[in-house]
């Protein structure tokens, strides 16, 4: 029996772990929920899965939903987060919080020993050296819950590391695949969250938009699978079938395939070594008969330069990337700023960034609130 608690259960990963609970009820048993402080669905889910800790890191938020929620748990602020990563009970985490927010909880629920089923972006971007050492010195899993890396994970079981040549991440393109740079000086919130493929939170929608998730997803990859940057490629793929590839050096390509829902590779990683049935039909290669492929375009889509940049110079570039990428989107979501200029003023916060070693946990939050402060004035 897995016994699992969801770091992020109110965000889209989250109410996918929670559905396939439902689904694998039987292997899966929910024991802790964690949310920032969305505590109308955290009542919700609680009423429904009844577990022994509930989390909510806004502490006013948590005072309410304790009053409506008399006989449950509630703990509150970045200790109450840490709680429920560490539950003695728990014996996976879903890390699905967005931000830095989910790195210290997710580093608390290593040190607590328990395997983790990765979806927070941040805990490998901003702390990927703190994080890949804890995993090791604790023995526990690293199990990838985002659809590229699963796809990796999957294509390289049981095979030898030392004979990949590249890994492969693919990306749909996004809605702007085809604008010209001018059309792309123009482009509205509404379209930049109109993504062709995938159903996703804002601030992930618009990375997709500029590729900078790609740019992420390589980071992050460099990091779970101990790849060099120069073996990780990107190539847009926009329907969004392979997920990813890995090609070996005897030149020859294995690839993980299916329909582009995110249920698949969450309920891979609960379920790991095991696979277990899932929610969907079988595949109908007819209605999929076409697979393109196509080059990223790196001038049009800067994020994506920057974050190989950044990566290749390492220490606190990447977070402080990261953190400055967060804000400028948001501000471009409250229409401050345009969808041009995310690009264009991220590469010129980089530029000024003096690049620092990360040696602690410390680092990296000092990093990350220097780039969201100057992130907010650029």
């Amino acid at each position: 029996m897995k016994r699992i608690a969801i770091l992020g259960s109110t965000g889209s990963i989250g109410e996918s772990t929670l559905k396939i609970a439902r689904h694998l009820k039987d292997k899966i048993e929910v024991r802790a929920i964690a949310a920032k402080s969305n505590i109308d669905k955290l009542e919700q889910q609680a009423r429904e899965f009844s577990p022994e800790l509930i989390a909510v890191f806004d502490e006013d938020k948590a005072l309410e939903l304790q009053k409506r929620l008399p006989n449950h748990r509630v703990v509150a602020g970045m200790e109450g987060l840490k709680a429920v990563a560490g539950l003695a009970s728990v014996n996976m985490v879903v890390s699905a919080m967005t931000g830095t927010l989910g790195l210290e909880p997710t580093l608390a629920a290593i040190k607590a020993g328990k395997d983790i089923g990765l979806a927070n972006k941040e805990a490998l971007i901003s702390g990927g050296g703190l994080v890949t050492a804890l995993v090791k010195e604790k023995g526990v899993k690293l199990l990838p819950i985002d659809s590229e890396h699963s796809a990796i994970f999957q294509c390289l079981n049981g095979e030898d590391r030392s004979a990949i040549k590249r890994l492969i991440i693919t990306a749909s393109g996004g809605p702007f695949k085809n604008h010209t740079k001018e059309q792309l000086h123009n482009i509205s919130v509404d379209q930049a969250l109109n993504h062709p493929t995938w159903r996703m939170g804002p601030k992930i929608t618009v990375d997709s938009s500029t590729l900078m998730n790609k740019g992420l997803e390589v980071i992050e990859a460099h990091w779970l699978f101990g790849v060099s940057l120069d073996k990780i490629d990107v190539v847009v793929h926009p329907q969004s079938i392979i997920h990813s590839l890995v090609e070996f050096v005897d030149c020859s390509m294995i690839a993980q395939m299916g329909e582009p829902n995110m249920m698949v590779p969450i309920q891979y990683a609960l379920t790991y070594p095991d696979r277990l049935p899932g929610v969907f039909q079988n595949f109908d290669f007819i209605k999929n008969g076409t697979l393109q492929f196509f080059a990223p375009d790196f001038d049009r889509f800067r994020c994506l330069k920057l974050a190989y940049d950044a990566a290749k110079k390492g220490g606190t570039l990447p977070g402080y990337m990261n953190a400055a990428n967060e804000v400028l989107v948001h501000r471009f979501l409250d229409k401050q700023i345009s969808w041009s200029d995310i690009s264009h003023k991220l590469e010129n916060l980089m530029q000024r960034h003096s690049v620092q070693r990360v040696s602690s946990f410390e680092d990296v939050i000092a990093n990350d609130k220097v780039a969201r402060k100057e992130a907010a004035l650029a």
